[in-house]
């Protein structure tokens, strides 16, 4: 299971993502960036991000912390903005928080150059989930003290807004022709078979087993576990 928090105090939405995710203190005296289950996708993208964040982390790719924030729409009663509001309580009880990266800069690829290794590695998983949001335009990457770090997975696993022909693109290529680490993934040759084989069905079956159960829908669970580990097991069809 996802460690669990609750949120005591929201602070402020963030409004560059579509989504309007925001920041959140819970019990714990932690603080999270918090996706709310009533925002425009629902519940996968919070299925997405946990089914992908917790993968990378496992993989040793920098991604933040996750937790299952439980929401009473009562701490959002000082937030002015009607939208707002009417999102939060939509999503009370369980949504996705990941842990809050204070002070973090925006991703610029002229101002970080990343190592060849990682970049390399950062690629092959974004391969393997078919992360369609790590473009120029969008990297969703951070900076923070001086590392790279990913964030926002909730467009990755789109196969799964289409269950009747997830079987149809279980081995789908990748396209990676904008992808924002592309100039630096100079080992991707290397790297890129080492990390698929790192994806077994164990693994696989770990990081679903986190997700929720009143996120997903009957049968659910053992889909994402079968298309994924089908997809695992053919990485020449994904890897660029």
């Amino acid at each position: 299971m996802l460690r669990e928090v609750t949120a005591i105090r929201y602070v402020t939405p963030l409004r560059e993502g579509g989504s309007l995710p925001g920041v959140v203190e819970a019990d714990d005296l932690g603080t999270y960036v918090v996706k709310f289950r009533g925002a425009g996708q629902g519940p996968k993208a919070l299925v997405a991000e946990v089914i992908a964040g917790e993968l990378a982390r496992r993989l040793g790719l920098p991604a933040p912390d996750l937790a299952r924030v439980e929401l009473d729409p009562v701490v959002a009663r000082a937030e002015p903005d009607e939208e707002i509001q009417e999102l939060i309580k939509a999503s009370a009880g369980g949504n996705l928080g990941m842990d809050f990266l204070p002070g973090s800069l925006g991703y610029d690829p002229i101002a970080h150059p990343v190592e060849a290794g990682l970049a390399s590695r950062v690629l092959a998983f974004d391969a393997f989930v078919e992360n369609v949001d790590r473009s120029w335009r969008n990297p969703n990457l951070l900076i923070w003290h001086g590392d790279l770090w990913l964030i926002d997975h909730g467009a990755t696993l789109y196969f799964h807004h289409n269950w009747a022909r997830a079987e149809s693109v279980v081995h789908r290529p990748y396209k990676w022709d904008d992808h924002v680490l592309k100039p630096y993934a100079t080992l991707l040759a290397t790297e890129g078979p080492a990390l698929a084989a790192r994806i077994t069905p164990e693994l696989l079956a770990e990081v679903v087993a986190l997700v929720p159960e009143d996120w997903l829908e009957d049968g659910d669970r053992d889909a994402y576990l079968g298309h994924l580990t089908r997809r695992a097991a053919q990485p020449e069809a994904w890897l660029p």
